[in-house]
């Protein structure tokens, strides 16, 4: 007796699930990845004991006072927001950003009046920062400056 053989089909490989799942996971990781990038402001602080850090030749100076308001070059703005504070600087430097800016807040300012000066500096382009602080001495009449830089990266 003759059996007659049975062809079986080739084996196929369906790819369009592989496919599916591919994008799925592409899209997934897409969409939880952040794409924005900080900027950061590294500050290293001088040592007590320490002089000058750094020899600046001719920086622009930005002042604030103990009630928070800003002057660049002995310039008093009229206003204390960052746009302001930024066009000041930008005038100041003569457009130059690659100028130093010296940093020169009273020690009873707020931290947020610095903090916005910073900010200001940073959002005008300045990545030269360096803020003026005093020497420790024995007593505290003293006025001698040390400089602490800071690169914005």
């Amino acid at each position: 007796m003759k059996f007659p053989r049975r062809t079986l089909p080739d084996p196929e490989v369906n790819l369009t699930p592989l496919i599916d799942v591919v994008f799925l996971l592409l899209i997934f990781f897409m969409v939880s990845t952040t794409f924005t990038r900080e900027t950061r402001l590294t500050v290293d602080l001088p040592e007590a004991e320490a002089a000058n850090a750094e020899g600046l030749s001719d920086p622009v100076e930005v002042t604030v006072s103990q009630g928070g308001r800003y002057s660049v070059n002995n310039q008093v703005l009229d206003s204390n927001d960052t746009r302001t504070l930024g066009a000041a600087l930008v005038s100041a430097a003569q457009g130059d950003r690659r100028r130093a800016v010296l940093l020169v807040a009273d020690s009873e300012a707020s931290h947020q009046a610095v903090v916005t000066a910073m900010d200001a500096i940073g959002q005008a382009g300045f990545s030269r920062l360096s803020i003026a602080t005093r020497q420790p001495t024995s007593d505290d009449n003293s006025t001698g400056t040390a400089n602490s830089s800071a690169e914005q990266e």
